[in-house]
């Protein structure tokens, strides 16, 4: 919300606007900037509420520490594999739910 004037912005125009429209090369870059960031953080959340040292979970998922760490901080995004793996050394499983539309 614009509080200088009380008006919502539509977020979706500030991102085509910042970043382009999806689909553009600037946009994807965008998207994967931003996945890779949020992937970052629910791994960061899960190690530490299993408190689990990253050099602990690169030993059990036999990566390195710095590994572990570029992962959290966002600078790269991890495959689905190596997701999975993380995952699993943590003691946590995947879900899948499909949504039903209008709920």
């Amino acid at each position: 919300m614009n509080t200088k004037d009380n008006m919502l912005t539509d977020i979706s125009a500030e991102l085509n606007k910042e970043f382009g429209t999806p689909g553009t090369p600037e946009r994807v870059k965008f998207d994967e900037e931003a996945y890779a960031f949020y992937t970052g953080q629910i791994l960061l959340g899960a190690r530490r509420e299993a408190k689990v040292t990253q050099s602990e979970l690169a030993k059990r998922i036999n990566v390195t520490k710095s590994y572990i760490s570029r992962i959290e901080n966002g600078s790269i995004n991890p495959s689905v594999a190596t997701f999975y793996r993380i995952m699993n050394a943590l003691g946590l499983r995947i879900e899948i739910v499909k949504l039903i539309a209008g709920m």
